[in-house]
C-alpha cells in the first residue's frame, strides 16, 4: 500500500496515511482515462443549437411561376433550401449529447486518475480544512503554502461552509465532496488537494470496486 504524508495547512507534515493499492497505486488505463473524459464532456454539452427548416424561414409560400412553358425550372417557394435565406436542409437541430457509461467503466476510470495523479506528485492529503473564516485572501495565503496556487481541485467528505465560501470567488479552485469526484476534475487540475477523510473514503470504497486481483 502506498504511503503518503499528510500535511497541515502550513504545510508541514503531522502524520501519514496508507492508502489502497488498488486506488492510488493501480495501473493507470489511458483508455478508460479517455471514455471517461469524453462521458463527462458530452453531458455538459448544451445541445441547444437549431436551424429553420423550409417550414420555419419567412417568406411566402406562393408558387413563383407556372409550372410549365417559362423554359425556366419548376420552383414552388422563395423557401426552398437552393434559394438565399431559403431554408436548411439536415441542419442541427436540438439534441441530449449525454450518453450512459458502464459503472465499471468509471470506477475504473477514477481510480486510474487518482493513481496518475499521486504517482505525478500532484496529489497531496491535508489533515483537514479547518479555516477560522472564510476570508478569500487568507485562503489564498493558505493554497500558496502549499504550492497549490493554479487549478485546485479540493475534495471534502461533508459541508465544509468556510472552505467553499473562501474557495468560491478564486479562478481555477474547485471545491467537490468525495461522491462528486469525476475523473475529468482530477485531469483538469495541476493539484489535488484531499483531506485525510476523504482519502480514506476514496480509499475504502473504490477498493471494494475493483478487480480481484488488483486488491492483492
Amino acid at each position: 500500500m502506498p504511503k503518503v504524508d499528510v500535511i497541515d495547512l502550513n504545510n508541514n507534515k503531522v502524520g501519514e496515511v496508507e492508502l489502497a493499492d488498488a486506488v492510488f497505486g493501480a495501473e493507470v488505463n489511458q483508455d478508460l482515462l479517455y471514455e471517461s473524459v469524453r462521458h463527462y464532456l458530452a453531458g455538459k454539452r448544451a445541445g441547444t443549437h437549431k436551424v429553420k427548416t423550409r417550414h420555419e424561414v419567412a417568406g411566402s409560400g406562393k408558387k413563383l411561376w407556372k409550372q410549365k412553358g417559362t423554359g425556366r425550372a419548376r420552383m414552388g417557394s422563395v423557401r426552398s433550401p437552393l434559394w438565399r435565406h431559403g431554408g436548411t436542409v439536415h441542419g442541427p437541430v436540438p439534441r441530449d449529447y449525454s450518453y450512459k457509461l458502464p459503472r465499471k467503466m468509471q470506477l475504473g476510470a477514477l481510480r486510474s486518475a487518482l493513481s496518475a495523479k499521486l504517482r505525478d506528485g500532484e496529489l497531496k492529503v491535508v489533515s483537514a480544512f479547518q479555516l477560522a473564516d472564510h476570508k478569500t485572501k487568507q485562503f489564498a495565503s493558505t493554497l500558496n503554502k502549499l504550492d497549490a496556487n493554479k487549478k485546485v481541485l479540493l475534495v471534502e467528505t461533508a459541508e465544509n461552509r468556510n472552505l467553499e465560501l473562501s474557495a468560491r470567488n478564486m479562478p481555477g479552485v474547485e471545491v467537490v465532496r468525495t461522491h462528486e469526484v469525476h475523473p475529468y476534475l482530477l485531469l483538469d487540475a495541476t493539484r489535488v488537494l484531499l483531506t485525510q477523510a476523504a482519502a480514506a473514503k476514496l480509499s475504502e470504497s473504490l477498493a471494494k470496486s475493483a478487480p480481484k486481483g488488483a486488491q492483492a
